[in-house]
């Protein structure tokens, strides 16, 4: 029996799903009887089935005696669905192979208990670090109640995200454009400073074949400078949020709410604070943000240490010009002994740019 062959069967399924599932996680089951797959599932969107009832009700009568593969423990608690553990124990499923416990306090271990008592064979583990992976947005949500923050940059070989004059279109080719609308299709929001919007005035909405929810588009803007002709104001094609400050105009705030605007207004006439914006977007269920600009912004994630992960894009191109921006502002650090390493790194290559993928190695550290 080859329990890592069927795991990554079900890692592989729920990989498909990402961008669709939030707040929920993603998952996806297998069940296997006499050496035979009888049934699959994924979930598919909040509130409806769980993976292992899809992959159970393919199954029919083969789920007695077969062993269910998951990647993610079973939920023991009546939420949306019906528990999905009541369900295996009725099916009388032999064995439970689960990749990972559920962080969920609701959950955590009581799904296993529950199944185990039932006289199920339950195995923990299969294949948990890349499980895991898949759901690392929903790990940070669920237990810190705040978004999973992904920053992206395009640069050029030299680290310059524009030249002097401000100029940025195009960094990267094609390829590399197409692959960052899957990136915003996967996240529930994409957030950019107020910069961002007067140098570019993006659409920041995904343009994809198979265009799934578009995700909620976030601006920092502390003085709520953005034009009312816009792109993020007019266009209507997926919510605009505003976090602005006491500076604003509340004229101008009264307008942009007219125009079915949401502005949140923090106190102080300081800068937007970063982690009061965060932990807005958690209430409100984002569990994912993509971070797109610029770099006055991305410079403040990062001396906060609130950045989760970081994906380069890196154009073989130079442009020079001590003036041209670097991907990242803010205060930076003092001495190269404090630079922040990156872990668990992946590069790809899109064409001619490169792309480099980590984890900031302060991540789960207090301060954040």
């Amino acid at each position: 029996m080859n329990d890592q062959y069927y795991m990554q069967l079900a890692i592989d399924m729920a990989q498909r799903t990402k961008g669709q599932t939030s707040p929920n996680p993603i998952v996806g089951a297998v069940v296997v009887n006499n050496g035979r797959i009888v049934g699959l599932g994924t979930h598919l969107k909040a509130g409806e089935p769980h993976a292992e009832i899809h992959a159970l009700n393919m199954a029919g009568e083969m789920a007695k005696g077969s062993t269910l593969y998951v990647t993610l423990e079973p939920c023991s608690h009546y939420g949306k669905t019906p528990p999905c553990a009541e369900r295996i124990i009725k099916e009388k499923v032999k064995r439970v192979v689960i990749s990972n416990v559920d962080p969920n306090p609701l959950v955590a271990g009581k799904g296993i208990e529950l199944m185990k008592n039932a006289g199920i064979e339950v195995v923990v583990g299969v294949l948990e670090k890349e499980a895991k992976r898949l759901n690392e947005t929903f790990y940070k949500y669920i237990t810190s109640q705040r978004p999973f923050v992904t920053v992206k940059t395009a640069m050029t070989l030299d680290g310059k995200i524009a030249t002097f004059t401000g100029n940025s279109q195009w960094i990267t080719g094609e390829k590399a454009r197409r692959y960052v609308h899957q990136l915003r299709h996967e996240h529930d929001a994409i957030m950019v400073g107020i910069g961002t919007v007067l140098k570019d005035n993006p659409s920041l909405t995904v343009r994809m074949e198979q265009l799934g929810i578009q995700p909620i588009r976030v601006v920092i803007d502390t003085t709520l400078k953005i034009p009312m002709d816009s792109k993020l104001i007019l266009d209507q094609q997926a919510p605009t949020w505003i976090f602005t400050t006491e500076q604003a105009s509340e004229e101008k705030v009264e307008k942009l709410k007219d125009m079915g605007i949401k502005v949140v207004q923090t106190k102080g006439d300081k800068d937007v604070p970063l982690k009061e914006v965060l932990h807005y977007l958690g209430r409100n269920q984002i569990t994912s943000v993509l971070v797109e600009g610029g770099s006055s912004l991305v410079g403040r994630l990062f001396d906060e240490r609130l950045i989760d992960k970081y994906i380069a894009f890196i154009a073989p191109k130079l442009i020079g010009g001590s003036s041209s921006l670097t991907s990242i502002g803010g205060k930076g650090i003092e001495n190269m002994s404090d630079a922040v390493q990156l872990i668990d790194i992946t590069i790809e290559r899109y064409e001619n740019d490169i792309c480099i993928t980590g984890y900031p190695s302060y991540q789960g550290m207090e301060e954040k």
